[in-house]
């Protein structure tokens, strides 16, 4: 008989190995450098954009002032080598950043080196042309040497030991010569950028077109490997680093201008609901920026605020962590890396820090595909005391000059509020082929719900409500059951947490997945995966069968949200329950909407041969979206988590729902905009230990079983919804 369950997410985020401070950019080239303005930056940088046929312009530079390079002189002779505070005075002194301050001194250090090098390398080379000639010389006396008993030719051998000095010695200078040689070329040369290497004819292009998304995801996997595509990016080269320094300090001044500026860069409807983004104001405003937008992509922009109950320092450490932030926005974050640290910030804080990252952005179905965006994450602390993080697209670093999403200056100001309260502006830029995107979804990234900034503050609001939830002492009145202590609540609450990300890793199309789809191309096909797991104490060891579809629904996603969650309604849907009854044991609120809560279910099943069930179950919902999501678990086990103990060996397999709406909705009572329906989008996803053996083979019978018992799912849900559409 099989059990529900769903696996945990098999692509694991890789740690990075910082490199020291004073070390991390010494190998940045040239004594040739001259320092960039962010415009004329990000000119260059989008230079794989620009026309082919037409010759490329000149590029233009600007050199630091000669006072700023007078100052810096001096200073360097004083000391080479400035701590952060000694470059953060000196750039408040100057009108720099520190971090130019830190690239200045680290190119004075390193043209300093390469002009030593290159000096001992003239040496050996004036050494070997004369050792050359005297080598020649030594020939030609060879030759013309007579034998002094005959009067004939000389013997080679007379000479053997002087001409074979000569070739060790030789071939050392030109070793040594290749080697200075080498070590100069990669200061002051050119080199060429270190891609990582793909099969012959392979595309870094996603643009497949807009068939069968299964096949689309299939492609990937052939070409890259499942879960391979954003391990296979690497960090900047050093000769890069001054330049992606120069786009982040342009990026966040743009940020700052597009949060804060009003008419005619953002035009508001009609009803002051929404803002939309002037394409033609946005180019004369910042003509240059990452460069024009390339053929084939449509821009994306969008900007939200609220006020979140989450300190200002918090918010900051969660957005430069990656761990933390791909946690907190698990359901819109499917896998995130941190290639390279550039700079940790100053003064024990994040302001300044710099570091080079790598992300992919879903929509909790396969329908979607994902957004993968290689950039640069700048933190700052403004004169006013309000904090900036921003992101901006590296694409020119990469190997092909085709993109299928960019990412302009996007990001957030938290501004501090008091009592631990923090104000967000976030602005969401990007310029997208979205062709790929599934008919019924399109209304829904149109919108902005699936990817723009009304999502992404949406969610941190969510989460903020979670996190103060989960560091509460004291049990709400609110809170009911069998949990009675804090220690209990907490691990039931960490629990929960782990098992809503097990669910958003597996139930959307990243490149780590390869969907299966089982038949026909309709969009209401089951689409599968299979999955091993081994030696992991939160999933269960075997052969997990992961089972996803979505369709659409006309009923109010409220309603959807309402009657899924409700364990009264539970049994006219869920076939495992067998028509049991289902008690809620426990109850966890973890924020103001009452949806958004943590429960324990028990299942007395109609057959008494079978023993009681538990089910975990955690429903969320915002104005973007709502998730029903639950797992089996042990009784046992869950005594353990109810008594405070670590949770982290409590295996899962989470299923569950992903509610969205099929498009905006209007705000003035006016009805259903011309975009949206007022239906729902409905992803049911199962995940199944279909073997407990992890050796074993997938049987057809299985995965018949299965889509059988997703198919039946959706028919119950159909049924029991159709009787009260709103």
């Amino acid at each position: 008989m099989f059990q529900p369950n769903m696996f945990d997410s098999h692509h694991h985020l890789l740690e990075m190995t910082h490199k020291t401070p004073e070390n991390e950019m010494d190998m940045i080239r040239d004594d040739e450098f001259e320092s960039k303005s962010g415009t004329d930056i990000m000119e260059a940088a989008s230079g794989d954009d620009q026309d082919p046929n037409q010759r490329p312009k000149k590029k233009r530079y600007h050199r630091h002032t000669q006072h700023q390079i007078q100052e810096m002189e001096s200073f360097f002779k004083e000391c080479p080598h400035p701590d952060d505070k000694q470059r953060k005075e000196l750039g408040r002194r100057l009108g720099l950043e520190p971090l130019q301050v830190k690239f200045w001194f680290q190119n004075k250090r390193t043209q300093m080196k390469a002009q030593h090098e290159r000096h001992e390398n003239t040496q050996l080379r004036t050494e070997n042309e004369k050792l050359r000639a005297e080598n020649i010389r030594y020939k030609e006396a060879l030759s013309n040497a007579t034998c002094p008993n005959c009067g004939g030719p000389a013997a080679i051998g007379e000479m053997s030991f002087d001409e074979q000095h000569l070739r060790i010695e030789n071939a050392r200078l030109r070793e040594e010569i290749d080697r200075i040689s080498g070590i100069a070329a990669k200061y002051v040369g050119k080199p060429m950028l270190s891609y990582p290497h793909l099969p012959p004819g392979a595309s870094r292009s996603l643009d497949l077109g807009v068939g069968n998304y299964g096949a689309q995801s299939g492609m990937i996997g052939e070409i890259y490997g499942a879960g391979d595509l954003l391990r296979s990016v690497s960090g900047p080269t050093e000769a890069d680093k001054p330049m992606v320094i120069e786009l982040a300090v342009a990026a966040m001044e743009e940020l700052v201008r597009m949060a804060q500026a009003g008419e005619p860069l953002w035009v508001p409807s009609g009803d002051n609901s929404t803002e939309t983004l002037s394409e033609d104001e946005y180019v004369r405003t910042f003509p240059r920026g990452i460069g024009p937008k390339p053929l084939g992509l449509k821009s994306e922009a969008s900007r939200e605020s609220a006020v979140v109950i989450m300190n200002h320092i918090n918010l900051v450490e969660i957005l430069m962590d990656v761990n933390q932030w791909s946690n907190v926005f698990s359901s819109i974050v499917s896998r995130a890396l941190t290639l390279e640290v550039l700079s940790t910030g100053v003064a024990g804080n994040y302001n300044g820090a710099l570091q080079v990252m790598t992300a992919e952005f879903q929509v909790p179905t396969p329908l979607v595909p994902t957004r993968e965006n290689y950039f640069v994450r700048y933190c700052k602390q403004h004169a006013d005391g309000t904090w900036a993080v921003v992101d901006v697209s590296l694409d020119n670093l990469r190997p092909t000059s085709v993109s299928r999403c960019r990412r302009r200056p996007s990001g957030c100001l938290i501004q501090e509020l008091p009592n631990g309260y923090s104000k967000v502006m976030w602005v969401e830029h990007v310029e997208i082929d979205d062709r790929a995107v599934h008919s019924i979804y399109r209304a829904l990234v149109n919108s902005g719900l699936a990817f723009g900034a009304k999502r992404w503050v949406a969610t941190l609001d969510r989460q903020c409500e979670r996190l103060a939830s989960a560091m509460a002492n004291n049990i709400p009145a609110g809170d009911v059951g069998v949990i009675t202590t804090p220690e209990g609540r907490k691990s039931m609450l960490k629990l929960a947490e782990r098992m809503v990300m097990s669910f958003c890793a597996g139930v959307g199309a990243s490149t780590a997945h390869t969907w299966t789809t089982l038949s026909g191309s309709g969009a209401d096909d089951v689409r599968v995966m299979t999955r091993k797991s081994m030696d992991d104490p939160g999933r269960p060891p075997g052969i997990v069968l992961s089972a996803a579809t979505s369709f659409w629904l006309p009923v109010l996603p409220k309603r959807v949200f309402d009657f899924l969650r409700d364990e009264n309604s539970r049994s006219e849907w869920d076939i495992l329950s067998n028509g049991g009854l289902v008690q809620e044991m426990a109850h966890i609120a973890n924020g103001r909407d009452p949806g958004n809560s943590v429960s324990l279910l028990r299942v007395n099943s109609a057959n008494s041969s079978q023993s009681n069930m538990l089910i975990l179950q955690e429903s969320s919902t915002d104005s973007t979206g709502s998730y029903v999501i639950y797992a089996p678990v042990d009784i046992v086990a869950m005594n353990v988590v109810l008594s405070g103990g670590d949770p982290d060996y409590v295996a899962l397999l989470p299923s569950g729902f992903a509610i969205l709406p099929d498009g905006p909705m209007n705000q003035g009572g006016a009805g259903i905009s011309e975009v949206g329906s007022g239906g729902t989008l409905l992803t049911v996803a199962f995940q199944i230990l279909v073997d407990s053996v992890p050796t074993a083979k997938l049987s057809l019978g299985s995965v018949a079983t299965v889509n059988s018992l997703i198919k039946c799912t959706v028919e119950r849900i159909k049924a029991a919804l159709s009787c009260d559409k709103a």
